[in-house]
């Protein structure tokens, strides 16, 4: 039996918690937000299924982490493959039946999400860029979720931070693509930093950056988010605009590490936009 630390880690606590968190962002930009059941159970379904998908990739990722992460959870020997794909299964369980008992919508919508990643896991993730697109799709989709738990609708607010969501999302995945370049190549993984070089992949990220941050002015300007969404916006866009001038600048794997690390705080800073801007 494997330690509880590795399954806790091999969930990736702080992801599975962005992904809930995800979820109330995403219904506070439909109606002002009121602590209901229906929130309670969307955050469940978002953070078990977001725990599902990170042991599951980390199953079949198990031979490129040997090389790329040797310290994770299978590699390492805290958790087994068989232990990984059986706490996927329970968690995948528990999302669903929490899906279920929110309405219809939310159930075929999370259905579809788990559908999307385990397409990406097994299949798409030698893709290289739609591979990233998958998980950007993944990472986006929980938002969406939270405007279906609210009002079982989807609001111009919350689609135009699915896009952002996506955009920056998929700059950071090719960004990851530069840190895990010598496992992929061991494995036949098609990211731009294999087929094109880090340099190559470090532009293309940045683009993804840069197109994300040029959307987000538009809830402001469209009068869809309070005047307290600008501080955190402001602070979110010269981050990440920050990051990409760094990573363009030195796309070597170290600083591409500390690239990818630094625009998970500024997807956090992000998040806070769009909550403190919500409606009341």
């Amino acid at each position: 039996m494997g330690k509880p630390s590795g399954f806790l880690r091999i969930i990736r606590p702080l992801n599975c918690l962005m992904m809930g968190f995800a979820v109330i962002v995403g219904a506070s930009l439909v109606s002002a937000l009121n602590f209901s059941i229906n929130l309670l159970l969307g955050f469940i379904t978002s953070f078990t299924l977001t725990g599902a998908s990170m042991a599951i990739n980390d199953y079949y990722d198990r031979e490129i982490d040997a090389i790329n992460e040797p310290n994770r959870p299978i590699p390492s020997g805290a958790v087994s493959p068989k232990e990984a794909l059986s706490f996927a299964f329970v968690l995948s369980l528990v999302g669903f039946m929490a899906a279920s008992m929110t309405n219809m919508s939310c159930l075929i919508v999370a259905v579809i999400t788990w559908v999307i990643f385990v397409a990406y896991t097994t299949k798409g993730k030698r893709t290289g860029l739609p591979g990233n697109f998958l998980v950007s799709a993944c990472v986006a989709i929980p938002f969406i979720y939270g405007s279906f738990v609210a009002e079982k609708r989807l609001e111009l607010a919350v689609a135009i931070f699915a896009v952002i969501v996506f955009l920056s999302n998929t700059g950071r995945e090719v960004t990851k693509g530069i840190v895990d370049v010598e496992g992929d190549k061991s494995q036949n993984i098609n990211t731009i930093a294999v087929m094109f070089g880090d340099k190559t992949a470090a532009f293309m990220a940045s683009v993804f950056l840069v197109l994300a941050v040029g959307l987000s002015p538009l809830p402001w300007l469209w009068r869809l988010v309070s005047k307290w969404f600008l501080p955190f916006v402001i602070l979110t866009d010269a981050g990440l605009i920050l990051s990409s001038i760094l990573l363009v600048r030195d796309y070597s794997r170290e600083n591409a590490r500390r690239v990818k690390n630094s625009i998970l705080i500024w997807f956090i800073t992000g998040l806070l936009a769009f909550v403190a801007g919500a409606p009341s």
